[in-house]
């Protein structure tokens, strides 16, 4: 079937996220005649001062926020019956437009997992140094000192990650290493760096790094507001996209279908929500959520919208306290005051430093328990730590840390706080990412995260609570528990939360918990934890006998001239914050559709 196209380019990007500004970006410098359109429903991000000044990247959590769709998941029994909200990003350069900007990067061992040819870590490396500048430290064998993408120390130090480290270290009786990053150091208490330019004090992000830096190149076009439907396909290859204007980006507009046609390629971009729900409206998919959507079906493919990880593999917890008001916090900037952000304004605009550089989190634990912790988390975590975790030192349980300043928009009473995060690395539960008709005949999301739904999983949560409570009373700053926001102990527990004058010593006894005290941090979880924005695995690179979308040349089964490259097609966990595995991807989609089309590629 022939289809009129209102124009035409060589290849089309269905999103601009993170790894879609690497892979064109990547394609445009080795090849500027290269026709390439990148179709992104969300908006610039080009120097506007919500996206490069990294102070402010909490706000794009706001409700009324237009850089982040709010995915609403089904409610499920093991959160309460909560309905849980998954954020993902709305705009040019995707997450990385908008994240924490943590600075993480899983072993090694993870790309080995996958099991996928050309994808073993020993082939990924070359190109996780490739993609960035390492600032902090120099000769390090694993990092990279010339790529586009720059990792530092931030604009100023936080005396209270400082802290974190000389109080972890003492009481917790971890090592200090200065790098956890290289791919293999595990369970030491160590500085977290940041995608932040050292020197202009600005977010390092695909898009600014990638593709807005090659403006001055006319075949390399990004078109915002602009929501990709669906795949255009000639007898199984895929010619085009069809595509209307985004209704968040642009309420205004109408919502008539335009077609562009691709002549060599359409990479589908759209992360773990968006690039599964194209390739559904696309008629590729499973037979029964194609037929609800009276969808035709193209091609057989029940593994799109599956093995939804990210949301269920990295749970997150954030709990505040208060702390001491001598103390440097992110605070009253975080809070607007007007002083206060024009004195870091000023120093961040003459020298890329002060605050506005910062997003109040120096230092990470990526941490295993030993054998006493081992013993207090129970029995229901044994046979998940002896399957996976017990002989393999370089895998961690969860990251620990904490925040100088209060991550919510529950409008605290203006003081210093601190925030306290668990994020837990390899559960086992597994969701799933589907279209579906709501009620209204329009299109909707059937979304199943798969929260806590192995009983292992909440065992870390609960566990973290305890011992980042333990650590956080012993660091200078303690000033005592947010109770509203902390688990709602029986009264008379020793565990009751409340303000303090000051902190614990450092040998002081830990606070003994009851069942009851255990039941209480339960239910807490299973009512408050979140997403920690890393969702991933629904295109999985796999068999596909395995449930498999795409191959290992990210080419989706079935059809041709069609990839899919973002975070979608990761197969099994990561233990990182995962911008880094989509700066990662794009990296080796760029390589792989270099080579498909004869292109030669820089070194």
């Amino acid at each position: 079937m022939s289809y009129p196209f209102s124009s035409e380019f060589d290849i089309i990007f269905a999103g601009g996220g993170s790894t879609a500004c690497v892979v064109a970006g990547r394609l445009a410098a080795c090849d500027p005649s290269l026709r390439i359109l990148i179709l992104e429903g969300g908006q610039h991000s080009l120097n506007k001062a919500a996206h490069v000044q990294p102070y402010q990247y909490f706000t794009h959590q706001a409700p009324t926020s237009t850089t982040m769709t709010f995915n609403i998941g089904n409610p499920s029994p093991h959160l309460n019956g909560r309905a849980p909200i998954v954020h993902c990003a709305h705009c040019v350069g995707g997450g990385s437009s908008v994240n924490f900007m943590n600075y993480t990067r899983s072993p090694a061992s993870d790309f080995d997992d996958w099991g996928v040819d050309g994808w073993e870590s020993k082939n990924l490396i070359p190109l996780m140094k490739k993609l960035e500048t390492y600032e902090v430290q120099a000769d390090r064998p694993t990092h990279g000192y010339d790529g586009p993408i720059k990792v530092s120390s931030g604009g100023c130090k936080m005396g209270i990650s400082e802290d974190f480290i000389r109080v972890g270290t003492k009481y917790h009786k971890r090592p200090f290493s200065d790098d956890s990053n290289d791919l293999e150091t595990c369970n030491t208490y160590s500085p977290w760096f940041k995608y932040i330019d050292g020197t202009t004090g600005t977010r390092s992000d695909a898009a600014h790094h990638y593709v807005y830096n090659q403006a001055h190149n006319p075949n390399l076009q990004i078109w915002v507001g602009k929501r990709v439907k669906r795949v255009i396909f000639e007898n199984k290859r895929a010619v085009g996209v069809e595509f209307t204007n985004d209704p968040v980006s642009c309420p205004d507009a109408d919502q008539l279908s335009s077609i562009v046609r691709a002549s060599k390629l359409v990479v589908v971009s759209a992360g773990a929500f968006g690039s599964p729900a194209i390739l559904e409206r696309s008629g590729i998919g499973a037979e029964a959520i194609l037929k609800r959507c009276d969808i035709e079906q193209l091609v057989d493919l029940p593994g799109v919208g599956e093995n939804y990880r990210g949301l269920s593999d990295h749970n997150g917890a954030f709990v505040p306290y208060f702390a001491g008001d001598e103390f440097v916090t992110m605070d009253r900037l975080w809070r607007g005051e007007e002083n206060v952000v024009q004195e870091n304004l000023a120093q961040w605009k003459s020298g890329g430093k002060s605050l506005i550089a910062q997003n109040g989190n120096d230092a990470k634990i990526k941490w295993r328990p030993d054998d006493e912790e081992l013993k207090a988390m129970g029995s229901t975590f044994e046979p998940r730590w002896k399957e996976f975790f017990q002989d393999r030192p370089e895998k961690a349980v969860a990251i620990l840390t904490v925040f100088a300043g209060y991550l919510g928009s529950s409008g605290l009473p203006p003081r210093n706080y601190v925030t306290a995060e668990i994020i837990t690395l390899y559960p086992v539960s597994v969701g799933s990412v589907h279209i579906k008709l709501g009620e209204n005949g329009k299109e909707d999301i059937d979304f199943t995260t798969g929260y806590l739904d192995d009983p292992s999983d909440i065992v870390p949560l609960n566990f973290g609570y305890k011992k980042l409570r333990e650590i956080y009373r012993r660091m200078p700053s303690y000033r005592g528990e947010v109770a509203a926001f902390h688990p709602r102990f029986p009264e008379g527990s020793a565990a009751v939360c409340g303000e303090t004058a000051g902190p614990a010593d450092l040998n002081a006894p830990d606070i003994i918990y009851t069942a009851e005290d255990d039941e209480a941090i339960e239910q807490f979880n299973r009512d408050n934890m979140q997403t920690t924005w890393h969702s991933l695995g629904t295109c999985a690179m796999k068999s596909r006998a395995d449930q498999g979308v795409v191959d290992a040349r990210l080419n989706v089964y079935g059809v041709t001239n069609l990839k899919v490259a973002d975070l979608s097609i990761v197969p099994k966990n990561v233990g990182t914050n995962t911008y880094s595995t989509a700066l990662l991807i794009g990296e080796k989609a760029a390589m792989i559709i270099a080579e498909d089309l004869g292109i030669e590629r820089r070194p």
